[in-house]
């Protein structure tokens, strides 16, 4: 297990007053089959955080990285729940260019992902991107990154934003090696 999860685990416990095998076997005994219900059922009757919740429910189905056996995939992958939530209506033609960037990101290794209003925060120490859909026609990937110079593709931002750079996807054929490769090297540089 690695040591960020081992410090997150050993402060859920502390938090909850549970043991991490109580709080997964709370999750098994739940009966809930989507990841999304049973997170909020840990927010709700535990008053955990997204992030800790999360967690427990992917340790539950074991599928968080660091553990022995584990799946290959982000202890904090965006539950069904918060996609259903920023994809509604018009803009739910959208969900597959999300859901292409983040099978994109996901290969790069572990990340946290918070959800936001109209977006999710994607973390390691620090924020490194942005993903979500910024009108009912696009999706916009934001990016924290030094070192590159903009393009017309790659469109800087001013100064003392969320972002240092956005692209702008209207459709899954834009999840290119080119915007892998930046999303690459803010992932790599938020480390």
């Amino acid at each position: 297990m690695d040591k960020a999860l081992e410090t997150q685990l050993a402060n859920i416990q502390k938090r909850t007053g549970k043991t991490i095998d109580e709080l997964t076997a709370l999750v098994k005994a739940s009966g809930l089959v989507k990841h999304g219900q049973a997170v909020a059922m840990l927010k709700d009757k535990l008053g955990m955080g997204h992030g800790d919740a999360n967690v427990v429910v992917h340790l539950a189905n074991r599928s968080a990285p660091g553990i022995a056996g584990a799946a290959n995939t982000s202890s904090t992958d965006a539950d069904d729940a918060e996609l259903d939530r920023l994809y509604t209506g018009p803009k739910a033609a959208l969900r597959p260019i999300h859901e292409k960037v983040m099978a994109a990101i996901r290969a790069f290794g572990p990340f946290e992902i918070a959800p936001k209003k109209t977006y999710l925060s994607l973390r390691q120490k620090k924020q490194f991107a942005m993903v979500g859909p910024a009108t009912n026609t696009r999706v916009e990937v934001g990016l924290n990154m030094k070192g590159v110079p903009g393009t017309s593709r790659l469109e800087a931002l001013p100064p003392g934003g969320m972002c240092q750079y956005r692209v702008k996807l209207t459709s899954a054929n834009d999840v290119d090696a080119e915007l892998v490769g930046w999303i690459r090297q803010a992932y790599d540089q938020s480390a």
